[in-house]
């Protein structure tokens, strides 16, 4: 155990996550617990917490129902980490009239300043890259503007 490792039976901090049981503010009184990551600023996972024996107070937090928050708080920041991945990535694959199947993959970067997309199309059998480069935000993929983007039109 760390030194700053706390086991209470509302607090309990451990392996760089904080697991807080509050009050349940839905208006139904209850227990809620908090799973925040050390350095997050918000937590991660909120959901109900079991009463205790005198269906007054909750449940103490032990060791199993600690492992199994930070493990389901862990999965909920994956997701939310490849939804923003995939938000920011999309790929359209298209075939060209002689047969020859094309990726176009398309990440938008997120830049204050200057945002922008890169747009990078390869032959979908062989892998070999085609032509990258700099389009617009917006840029809509479909056969004709990715035709257009390999020709050489940068709109």
């Amino acid at each position: 155990m760390d030194p700053i490792d706390v086991r209470e039976p509302r607090l309990w901090c451990e392996r760089g996550w904080t697991a807080k049981v509050i009050p349940n503010d839905d208006g139904d009184g209850g227990w809620a617990v908090e799973m925040t990551r050390d350095g997050d600023p918000d937590p991660a996972l909120v959901g109900p917490w079991v009463m205790g024996r005198d269906k007054k107070n909750p449940k103490p937090l032990n060791p199993n129902d600690f492992a199994t928050l930070v493990k389901t708080a862990t999965e909920v920041l994956m997701r939310h980490e490849q939804q923003a991945r995939a938000a920011m990535h999309s790929r359209f694959v298209y075939t060209r009239d002689d047969g020859q199947r094309i990726w176009a993959d398309l990440d938008l970067v997120p830049d204050e300043d200057d945002p922008h997309a890169i747009l990078a199309c390869s032959d979908a059998r062989s892998g070999e890259p085609l032509r990258a480069g700099r389009v617009a935000v917006g840029f809509k993929m479909n056969a004709v503007t990715v035709e257009a983007f390999l020709a050489g039109d940068r709109s």
